[in-house]
């Protein structure tokens, strides 16, 4: 295996696309050749997430559910 080095601004898009975009890890590594483990590492060091986010995530994803919902729900009445 080579060893290639990344710039800090490569690292941070492809981090950046995991936790903003919320593309996939495994996504991410096969469209950028890079190892699953490798993008962990950086969203580790260069993830935007305080420590304590995890309720503020939590409950983004609960509207996210609840919007999906009433936008269904909104078509099919046809409003």
């Amino acid at each position: 295996m080579g060893s290639n080095t990344y710039s800090d601004n490569f690292k941070r898009d492809a981090v950046a696309q995991i936790t903003e975009r919320g593309d996939p890890v495994r996504e991410v590594s096969d469209h950028l050749g890079v190892s699953a483990y490798s993008l962990y590492a950086w969203k580790k060091k260069f993830s935007k997430a305080a420590p304590g986010d995890a309720a503020s995530d939590a409950e983004i994803r609960r509207m996210k559910r609840e919007l999906a919902r009433v936008t269904e729900e909104r078509d099919i009445l046809g409003v």
